[in-house]
């Protein structure tokens, strides 16, 4: 049997090897040591209130070549922080975060735009107090880098929205005239899975 080599086997070699150097996307894991949703709140139009959730677990699926990918994460509403006891206490309370039935918050979005030279944003949804709805969070800050310690891939993000909470069933203080206008921000941290 002769071995012949054509155009056409050239080719269709050609179009394998490009296709299996095409990168698949990568399983990131959120480090919750990084990783702060935070908030920005009307009080009575006085002052605008803070707080952040402190623990929060998550992944992200990221195609570096393709610019796009995926994002979900789980926040714990009980590791709400005010910086006041007092106010963490209130808060996890049924009139506002209601933490005993709704212990968890999600956001779940597709990355849009995450290639060199376009501008991303995630469009997702907030699933919050039970109520889900869109939310597309407008990205400010992207970055990946080799982590120093573990060597892995490191990406980060400065992400942030404003929604108006209402939307969510969360009206706490709009009989007192508090502005339902809440800016979410996002910085999260996450390193590739071995």
């Amino acid at each position: 049997m002769t071995f012949r080599f054509s155009p056409a086997l050239a080719t269709a070699l050609l179009a394998t090897a490009l296709g299996s150097a095409r990168a698949a996307p990568v399983e990131y894991v959120v480090d919750p040591t990084h990783t702060y949703p935070s908030f920005e709140a009307d009080h009575m139009g006085m002052s605008t209130w803070r707080g952040k959730f402190n623990t929060t677990t998550g992944t992200l699926w990221l195609d570096k070549a393709a610019g796009s990918g995926t994002v979900d994460l789980k926040i714990d509403v009980g590791s709400i922080d005010f910086g006041l006891a007092q106010m963490n206490s209130v808060a996890k309370d049924t009139a506002m975060f209601n933490v005993a039935e709704f212990p968890y918050a999600f956001y779940k979005g597709r990355l849009e735009g995450f290639a060199p030279g376009d501008t991303p944003r995630v469009v997702g949804t907030l699933d919050f107090r039970g109520v889900t709805r869109p939310l597309t969070l407008e990205v400010a800050r992207w970055k990946c880098q080799p982590h120093p310690l573990s060597k892995r891939d490191w990406c980060g993000a400065d992400a942030q929205a404003t929604f108006s909470r209402d939307a969510w069933g969360f009206d706490v203080g709009r009989d007192w005239g508090f502005s339902m206008a809440t800016v979410l921000r996002i910085q999260v941290e996450a390193v590739a899975r071995d």
